[in-house]
């Protein structure tokens, strides 16, 4: 049973992943921790399952190696890895070298300091184009202020595996870890690590995966579009009786008829708001129907 499950999610990342587990290996090696190092290959269209299968060859005693039947996303393939884990504590890093092995000490360092059931490594400044950082910046703005999260998170993290492993009580086909983490625990940590720029090649997530992440999680974790239909539709009666009143009064003082154009305008507004609060609701069934399908957050195709 090893002291630490590292699991590294993977795509389109051979050239990376030969240096990332002899940085692991000699990072943790130093202190004497045991470990092994869950590698999920998460539909790669390159050769990283063939890299590695072969660290899994070299060092059988230290790697699993998981490749799934397509790329269903970071955060699911996390989740399949959190399933195979053992021991007490997990730690999740990214495949590109952007986090460096050498700061997960850090982390160790400050669940034992702060008794944190889970401990997140933040950046003073990411090594990203300025796009992907203002993307991002978007993205855990929003969940703060959506999901009331603590801090920054960030896919560099340690966590205690007890808390992991409530994790796949959730069975659904869009996984935000993140925001499970908050519904499960408030002792969460954060320690300051080092962020480089990925070496080999660039971050996979682009203005339209990480704009449909956000629309994902709008829809998934939070009620915000019903309540904008809510909000909307009150307003827009409001709005439509004063207007209303306003005509009646214009017939009755001025004896002003009613034209052809109010008439339109009152159709296609009212036309408009029905028409929208019947898109949130079908966007809404989509999302119901998926979940009771049971659509798989992930599938194994093999597993070493």
């Amino acid at each position: 049973m090893p002291d630490y499950s590292i699991i590294v999610p993977v795509y389109n990342s051979k050239d990376s992943l030969g240096e990332l587990f002899s940085r692991i290996d000699q990072t943790l090696e130093r202190p004497g921790l045991s470990f092994r190092v869950i590698f999920v290959d998460d539909g790669s269209t390159d050769q990283s399952w063939e890299v590695i299968s072969a660290i899994r060859q070299q060092h059988p005693g230290k790697v699993t190696a998981i490749r799934l039947a397509r790329n269903y996303g970071q955060h699911n393939a996390t989740l399949c890895g959190i399933a195979q884990a053992e021991g007490d504590h997990i730690i999740t890093i990214d495949d590109d070298l952007q986090n460096p092995p050498e700061e997960i000490p850090r982390l160790i360092a400050t669940m034992k300091e702060e008794d944190a059931d889970l401990v997140y490594g933040i950046y003073n400044r990411k090594q990203h184009s300025i796009m992907r950082n203002m993307g991002s910046a978007i993205i855990r703005g929003s969940s703060k202020r959506l999901f009331s999260t603590k801090g920054q998170g960030s896919s560099f993290r340690l966590m205690k595996s007890s808390l992991a492993k409530s994790l796949l009580n959730h069975q659904i086909n869009f996984v935000y870890i993140d925001e499970l983490f908050n519904w499960y625990t408030s002792h969460i940590s954060f320690a300051l690590v080092e962020h480089h720029k990925p070496p080999y090649r660039k971050s996979n997530y682009s203005p339209r995966s990480l704009f449909r992440m956000m629309s994902n999680l709008v829809i998934y974790y939070t009620a915000v579009p019903l309540k904008l239909m809510v909000y909307g539709g009150l307003i827009s009666s409001i709005i439509s009786f004063i207007v209303g009143v306003a005509f009646i009064y214009r017939k009755v003082v001025s004896d002003v008829p009613l034209g052809f154009t109010a008439l339109i305008v009152a159709i296609l507004f009212s036309t408009s708001i029905i028409l929208l609060s019947l898109g949130v609701i079908g966007e809404y069934l989509s999302r119901i129907y998926a979940v009771q399908n049971r659509k798989p957050p992930f599938a194994i195709r093999e597993i070493l």
